[in-house]
């Protein structure tokens, strides 16, 4: 760090920790420079005006980059005696008054790490240990690591990473998930991993119109960094501090061993992504924090579809657009737009897997037909009707064919599903169901 920012941070530190008034800035400023210097009050005088009463909103880091962008200050570095700290204020930043949405949410208070460690029933040693304060590398994984992992195999082909934390830490990430995320509304557009919502309220929304255009967000987990998970705490009004830890904790950098495992061909792109402090699939607070992080990207392009009289929706990483004519007039540069909005907003678009279906294809959304209404596609209707059917004649076992223990919760699991999508076509199933004979029953 050269001497210009340490001074600059240093400045910072004790603007921070003082009132949001000019005199209280002259005065941090002489203290702790030790020297009347003449550049001093336009310094103050230009940070006041830039931030005034919202001095303590602004970040560390932020407010030295103000303070380096001033002209006296960077005009008494030119001197032979430049600007030295003489003294260090150790004072804790003074809070932020909080705006009144934030207010509302009636988030959990915590201005230390102390703080979050009682709330989250742990010592400030073991938040540390958790949070990976102490762990410089992760090149190969060992006992000690947080996280299991697990390769599973991609319907469109490839593999994915899901990483599940052990028992403790999943303990501390339900506990953010319950006390803290599940307080903060999301965007109305958000329809996975929400309370109330599913694929089928995201389907529904589609259904009957003229076109229908979905997307794909390409790695949609491992494409949200720490950094932007940090950024979300600190507008939810936490410390630097405490934000950092939180990140953390809901965060997790893939040790080198699992990504370089034999046989494993991985895209250089998600390679990276993964050996970043990422979002990790398994994670309980990861779906939480994924559609908060993708807040304004929902946002943006949800008045994009306004702007042609249409509608949007998001399942996890699928982009669902639906409309009549002036969605259709746009087809051709519609997509384009989508993917330029989603790379400014830090994601990527998966360009094989957009689909652009008008009303006189089959209209599929999650495994959903939406061309009239919500529904379950024709084939898979009729082949676990025909299970049913075998069933009730032959009996389970002789449809049982991957020797499931389950099969009876697996069979039901199906045809609540159909229920759920199609209630006449799931009650016609469900009678079927009814009639089966389970053994022991």
């Amino acid at each position: 760090m050269n001497p210009k920012t340490f001074v600059a941070l240093a400045l910072a530190d004790t603007f921070l920790a003082r009132e949001a008034s000019l005199d209280a800035m002259l005065q941090g400023a002489r203290w702790a420079l030790g020297k009347k210097w003449r550049w001093i009050p336009s310094l103050c005088r230009a940070i006041h005006k830039q931030t005034g009463e919202q001095l303590h909103s602004h970040g560390r880091t932020e407010l030295a980059a103000l303070i380096l962008a001033h002209e006296g200050f960077a005009d008494a570095w030119l001197d032979s005696e430049p600007p030295q700290v003489r003294h260090f204020c150790l004072d804790p930043p003074v809070a932020a008054e909080p705006p009144a949405w934030l207010s509302a949410l009636a988030l959990p208070v915590l201005a230390t790490a102390a703080d979050l460690a009682q709330w989250l029933k742990v010592t400030p040693s073991e938040l540390d240990w958790f949070a990976d304060q102490w762990r410089n590398s992760q090149a190969t994984t060992t006992a000690l690591q947080h996280y299991h992992h697990r390769w599973i195999a991609k319907r469109s082909g490839g593999l994915r990473l899901i990483e599940i934390p052990k028992p403790h830490l999943r303990t501390m990430q339900t506990q953010v998930l319950r006390g803290l995320l599940d307080r903060i509304p999301l965007h109305q557009a958000a329809h996975g991993f929400r309370r109330g919502h599913s694929c089928v309220t995201h389907a529904a929304l589609h259904a009957g119109k003229r076109v229908v255009i979905r997307m794909d967000l390409k790695d949609f987990f491992p494409s949200i960094p720490a950094a932007r998970v940090h950024a979300l705490f600190i507008k939810l009004g936490y410390p630097p501090k405490v934000a950092g830890l939180l990140s953390r904790l809901c965060t997790y950098r893939t040790p080198g061993n699992v990504l370089n495992q034999p046989g494993q061909k991985i895209p250089w792109q998600e390679r990276q992504a993964l050996r970043t402090r990422h979002l990790p699939q398994g994670s309980p607070c990861s779906p939480a924090l994924a559609n908060l992080c993708a807040y304004r990207l929902d946002m943006r392009l949800q008045a994009l579809a306004t702007a042609l009289d249409a509608r949007y929706s998001r399942y996890a990483d699928d982009l669902v657009f639906s409309g009549e004519s002036g969605l259709e007039r746009a087809m051709d540069r519609f997509h384009v737009q989508v993917a330029a909005i989603a790379l400014e907003e830090g994601f990527a678009v998966n360009a094989r897997k957009t689909r652009m279906m008008r009303s006189g294809v089959r209209q599929q959304v999650t495994g959903i037909v939406v061309n009239r209404h919500p529904n379950i596609p024709r084939q898979e209707f009729d082949k676990l009707k025909a299970a049913l059917t075998n069933c009730i004649r032959h009996g389970p076992a002789s449809q049982n064919r991957e020797g499931r223990d389950n099969y009876r919760q697996f069979l039901a699991g199906r045809v609540s599903y159909a229920q759920m999508v199609n209630p006449q076509r799931g009650k016609r199933l469900h009678r079927l169901f009814e009639q089966i004979s389970w053994p022991g029953s």
